[in-house]
């Protein structure tokens, strides 16, 4: 909500971009906890006058965070994008849309008994077990494939912080080390969105919530983002999705 006026989130964009950042993530409906869903339409209403900017003058160093196909079959007018489902393209029209446009796909974990309800993630369905993010995972990788999207276009997330118990959030910063290299299950990329989640302010070993600290604490991302990359196996990208672009650059060309 702190970019709800064009000129500012536009300006925001910018910025990142010039701070170091490969790409940036433009989403119109929130996806916490607390958050209530929004119709395709609103939705579009708050996306069109920023894409309709930034994909011409970025293209695809844009992602767009949707759950909603009509989105994306909006948004391609203005040019090329990479899609960015929460959902993990539980919606086989979302799969058709981006087969059909030849789109890079980040496929981000979201429990499959979910069916694609953010809310009913993070509320009834907290997965305590990291095997099952990777299989679940796999199951998606493979429906998106058999539905016309390119193996070599799908970016894997382990959806950090949703519908995840706290303590799992914690193991899947090395998720692209739990990952299978061998075919079929070789990707393009993985992802990890731990910048600034809940799981931050808790204990590693244990979950529980840890006194006085603060999920926004500077230096706190950072320091997942480093174990991260630590336990990535050599050889494999890792794409992180963060909010402080200078202070993760300056990690990175550490």
């Amino acid at each position: 909500g702190k970019y709800t006026d064009i000129a500012k989130a536009l300006e925001h964009a910018d910025s990142m971009f010039a701070a170091g950042a490969s790409y940036v993530d433009v989403g119109g409906e929130a996806t916490n906890p607390t958050a209530e869903p929004i119709t395709e339409d609103e939705e579009w209403q708050r996306l069109e006058p920023i894409l309709s900017v930034l994909l011409p003058r970025y293209g695809e160093k844009i992602s767009v965070d949707t759950r909603h196909p009509e989105i994306v079959e909006r948004a391609i007018r203005y040019g090329r994008f990479i899609v960015n489902d929460v959902t993990t393209f539980i919606d086989p029209k979302m799969i058709a849309v981006t087969a059909r446009h030849g789109l890079t796909a980040i496929a981000s974990h979201l429990p499959l008994a979910a069916q694609g309800n953010i809310q009913d993630a993070h509320e009834l369905f907290r997965i305590s077990d990291t095997s099952q993010v990777v299989e679940e995972l796999k199951v998606q990788r493979t429906r998106m494939i058999d539905g016309g999207i390119a193996a070599k276009d799908i970016i894997i997330d382990p959806g950090i912080g949703f519908g995840k118990t706290r303590l799992v959030d914690w193991r899947l910063l090395s998720f692209a080390n739990m990952w299978s290299s061998e075919a079929p299950y070789a990707v393009q990329a993985f992802m990890i969105g731990a910048s600034c989640k809940r799981f931050l302010a808790t204990d590693y070993e244990t979950g529980l919530p840890l006194e006085g600290v603060n999920r926004y604490t500077p230096g706190l991302s950072v320091e997942a983002a480093k174990f991260a990359i630590k336990t990535t196996p050599a050889g494999r990208r890792l794409m992180l999705r963060v909010h402080d672009v200078a202070a993760h650059a300056e990690l990175i060309a550490a």
